[in-house]
């Protein structure tokens, strides 16, 4: 059996943003990761050769407050690179249709229909909708259907419809001392290696949690081999139905209410491929009109000599194989060509109309509790919401006099 200040299960960014302010606080910090690499959404590729891209998570922007003040304090914040200019181009089939950004998709409207939904953008509110009522009324339904509903797919990997309008976009002060837009070398990984690198942090890969359950001091956790950890906080930073079952027996009432949360599978798929086998054009996504992947991210922000980057996010249920032909065609090249191939299965929260509500259940449950809950299903899905859960989170649980 080890004892620890806090045990904090689940290594991607949200984990590693409590464990950081833990260890910062003075506190013994045990991270429990159950993959042999850390990073969870931000899952950087790194070739032999010095090349990267990702296959999570991408862009940060200097409206991400508390991730920069997370990366200040790991002494990153004069590391940021630029990345290029975002550049937007749609797929139809295998062919990649001319243009890009908003004179492409004005291009792809129907002009008559979004004429008519001019009226309606006077006075349009976000709040209380879902994303297809809220957008759907601003460039008609023909318009969501054919155009601007693929584009918002490849936003969170998944179909937004039933989203929360309000959580999609948000709109975030700036700080005009930090690029616009920036990664970190070698990918955004970096961040979160650094994070957990913070002194009082003991990071523990390959390390699957089985059971949690409340000890007379706090949290007990047992590891599938029977080792005990036990801690005064315990912190999941893991998605809601890995949350939910391990709460079953320290917090049923909080299982059954995470329980509701829903969850959308995501297969990623990417590879490196040498620059001079390509003819596609430079671009940011890649967004499909109607195929078995809701987006393909591209390395080309942060251009190499040799190599560009991809990955495809694809929709669940695609066999590995299928998966491997479609991107090659997609780009043109033959599978020989796509380098160091690299998988993920993700799992994303999948938000739905009164998800604010259940949040609010779920808080109040956590109320006066050294048990913290972080990631990407409070908020929003940008690594910036998982920052602030985590920052909030932390400072409640401080606060707390058996843990303060």
């Amino acid at each position: 059996m080890s004892t620890h200040d806090v045990l904090v299960i689940g290594g991607g960014v949200s984990g590693a943003a409590f464990a950081a302010q833990a260890a910062r606080a003075g506190r013994r910090v045990l991270v429990c990761e159950r993959e042999h690499a850390v990073g969870g959404s931000l899952r950087s590729v790194r070739e032999p050769q010095g090349f990267w891209y990702e296959l999570g998570a991408h862009t940060c922007y200097n409206s991400y407050g508390a991730l920069l003040e997370l990366l200040e304090g790991v002494d990153l914040l004069g590391a940021l690179q630029p990345r290029g200019k975002a550049v937007l181009r749609f797929l139809d089939g295998d062919r990649v249709l001319p243009g890009a950004n908003l004179g492409l998709l004005l291009r792809r409207f129907d002009k008559l229909e979004l004429l008519r939904a001019v009226p309606r953008w006077f006075g349009a509110q976000a709040a209380g909708k879902t994303v297809r009522e809220h957008y759907e009324a601003l460039v008609g339904k023909g318009n969501y259907d054919r155009v601007l509903g693929p584009m918002l797919a490849a936003v969170p990997s998944q179909c937004p419809d039933d989203f929360p309008a309000e959580m999609l976009f948000k709109k975030r002060p700036r700080r005009r001392d930090v690029l616009r837009s920036f990664t970190l070398p070698g990918g955004l990984a970096t961040a979160v290696e650094a994070l957990l690198a913070t002194p009082g942090v003991q990071l523990r890969s390959g390390c699957a949690v089985a059971t949690l359950e409340r000890t007379p001091s706090g949290f007990a956790a047992g590891l599938a081999d029977g080792e005990r950890i036990e801690a005064s906080v315990a912190a999941l930073a893991v998605p809601p139905a890995a949350a939910a079952s391990l709460l079953g027996r320290a917090a049923p009432e909080l299982a059954a209410e995470i329980g509701g949360l829903g969850e959308v599978r995501i297969d990623s798929l990417g590879f490196a491929v040498r620059r001079e086998r390509l003819d596609l054009p430079y671009a940011t996504f890649l967004v499909p009109l109607d195929d078995v992947f809701h987006s393909v991210v591209t390395r080309d922000v942060v251009p190499d000599p040799t190599w560009r980057g991809f990955t495809f996010h694809f929709r669940p249920g695609i066999a590995r194989e299928a998966r491997i032909e479609r991107a090659a065609r997609v780009l043109g090249v033959g599978r020989a060509d796509l380098h160091g191939l690299a998988e993920r299965v993700g799992v994303l929260p999948s938000p739905v109309r009164g998800h604010a509500q259940r949040v609010a259940a779920i808080d109040r449950g956590l109320a006066g509790q050294a048990l913290a809950l972080c990631g990407n299903w409070f908020g929003g899905l940008s690594i910036e919401d998982c920052c602030l859960r985590a920052r909030s989170e932390w400072a409640r649980v401080a606060a707390l006099p058996a843990a303060g």
